[in-house]
């Protein structure tokens, strides 16, 4: 008895049972990560609504009248009311205050970066005895809570005669800066090339001239990243200034805008009072975007590297 077996498809008429499953398996990929981008884009798409319409908000509201702002809040102005910057400006004290604030963020940034990088070198190049519990002190630091510090610290200074003085509240930023950026730059020091360092220690250079003319421009992007965080932390602070600068002549913005925000809300001087919210948000603005891809750079350096 002869059997008869089917005959064997045509070589171009057979599909594969491993392609289908693998294109099955790229559509079914693609499709989810398609929802993925979507839902990711329309979660940054509605954050980025959440922060922009404030600060376009009150830039529009800066620039209309008293009225305007109560009776049509979301209407433009009719024209740029530039009286009423010039008006927080100048008879709001404005001007005082900025100066003022501008003289204690940036001799408190000089000496944290300039402080707290010399630490965090030690720290990340150099074995010695005591060298890990150094470290993890200034991490503590980090943790401490400084509204329980304020009590004791304004005694302090007040023994000290450095109450109400520009380098006294100078020295006080500094001090609450450093945890942070020892804690920052010791990371980032680690991951420069120590061969670099040994090469210039060959050629006869101190330890003093490898860390300011070949360590420290290394590490330029992760002290622009810190310096940026810690200009935001020092030009936003209110309660070390409130507590430790009570001399009318000495406050800085924060303190200049509560005082406005109190004085004016009598008055009704709206459109002054969001004058100088703008003016004490621009420089904050401005570094970011001028060093926005230095923050990146720096914060993701060690991980690239």
């Amino acid at each position: 008895m002869k059997t008869t077996d089917t005959p064997p498809a045509p070589a171009a008429d057979r599909v594969p049972v491993s392609t289908v499953t693998v294109s099955g398996g790229k559509k079914e990929k693609s499709s989810e990560g398609t929802v993925l981008n979507v839902f990711s884009h329309g979660v940054l798409i509605i954050w980025a609504i959440l922060v922009v319409m404030p600060l376009l908000w009150a830039v529009m509201a800066s620039f209309k009248t008293d009225d305007s702002i109560l009776s049509t809040p979301w209407a433009l102005p009719d024209k740029l009311h530039f009286e009423n910057w010039s008006r927080a400006w100048s008879q709001a004290h404005m001007s005082d205050y900025f100066f003022n604030t501008v003289v204690v963020v940036g001799g408190s940034l000089v000496g944290t970066l300039l402080l707290g990088s010399m630490a965090a070198y030690v720290l990340a190049r150099f074995d010695f005895p005591g060298n890990r519990f150094l470290y993890f002190l200034f991490i503590g630091g980090m943790s401490f809570p400084i509204i329980l510090a304020l009590v004791p610290l304004f005694f302090v200074m007040n023994n000290m005669g450095l109450l109400n003085t520009v380098h006294g509240l100078i020295l006080v930023y500094i001090a609450y800066s450093l945890p942070f950026t020892v804690f920052f730059l010791t990371s980032f020091f680690r991951t420069l090339p120590s061969s670099v360092a040994e090469a210039a220690m060959l050629d006869g250079a101190s330890h003093t001239r490898t860390f300011f003319q070949v360590m420290l421009p290394m590490a330029k992007p992760g002290l622009i990243s810190v310096g940026i965080f810690n200009f935001l932390g020092q030009w936003n602070q209110y309660m070390l200034p409130t507590v430790l600068n009570t001399e009318p002549d000495h406050r800085v913005l924060s303190q200049g805008l509560v005082e406005l925000a109190t004085s004016q809300g009598y008055k009704g001087d709206w459109s002054g009072l969001f004058a100088g919210l703008v003016m004490a948000m621009l420089p904050v603005l401005a570094a970011y975007i001028i060093f926005q891809r230095q923050v990146v750079a720096g914060l993701t350096a060690g991980a690239v590297k």
